[in-house]
């Protein structure tokens, strides 16, 4: 982790893991190699898992959260959130372990901040998502204004002094629209949610496997029980605090 001085675009990397896949330690010196700074929080690891993970730390120099238990990804990112604040970090950018960094991607997400008309009010600026197998990329519902509708957490480029604005993650939607609702609350505090059109990310939502029914292929996510629990009770949750943006 580098201890140089810090710029105003010095940036703290946050990845979020639980039984995390081998590609993520692999992503992690690509991450370094882009950041001034990296936390990896353990959100319920089994011994066996850990172990890789620290001998990556040891070699490389990052810091590592062993939560033990799975607290869920929003309190997971408001704890490291608040730790790259302790130190000094105007910036954080966050990932998710599904997620593969591409190379030039924090510079390409800071000119899609240095170029935007109202930078001084952006409160986050999200990548391009592209499918790491396919490498089709994810369509980018927008608003009248041109900004992304319901960009994701990981990949997010954030200012720290958002979360002293509008708060932190909601902690009550544990996993699910976690993005979406911080996002929804940017605008709702009448700051900018933007993105790069050149900055891509690699990222698969799920498990998706390639499924052929009647000659037509599917990449259906098979996300578990409890991931479907949190999405439909959270999607309540959502649309009854942010209906009315949607009817603008």
């Amino acid at each position: 982790m580098s201890t140089g001085k810090m710029t105003a675009q010095s940036v703290c990397a946050v990845i979020i893991a639980y039984h995390p896949s081998s590609w993520m330690l692999e992503n992690i010196s690509q991450v370094l190699s882009q950041v001034q700074g990296l936390v990896v929080v353990d959100n319920g690891f089994r011994v066996e898992e850990l172990d890789p993970l620290r001998a990556k730390q040891q070699s490389l120099g990052f810091q590592v959260i062993e939560n033990g238990e799975n607290r869920g990804i929003a309190e997971a990112l408001n704890q490291r959130v608040q730790w790259a604040k302790s130190q000094g970090y105007p910036w954080v950018i966050l990932f998710d372990q599904d997620s593969r960094i591409t190379d030039g991607f924090v510079v390409q997400m800071f000119a899609a901040w240095e170029s935007h008309p109202d930078r001084e009010r952006v409160g986050s600026v999200h990548p391009r998502y592209a499918d790491p197998e396919t490498g089709i990329e994810a369509p980018v519902p927008r608003a009248s204004d041109g900004s992304p509708v319901l960009p994701m957490t990981s990949g997010a480029l954030t200012p720290v002094w958002i979360f002293d604005r509008i708060g932190w993650f909601a902690s009550e939607y544990f996993i699910d629209l976690v993005d979406r609702e911080y996002c929804f609350r940017i605008r709702a505090a009448g700051f900018v949610v933007a993105d790069s059109r050149h900055a891509r990310l690699l990222h698969a939502a799920g498990h998706p496997a390639r499924t052929t029914i009647l000659g037509r292929t599917f990449h259906p996510s098979h996300h578990s029980a409890i991931r479907r629990y949190y999405l439909s009770r959270n999607f309540i949750a959502f649309y009854r605090e942010y209906l009315f943006y949607f009817l603008d």
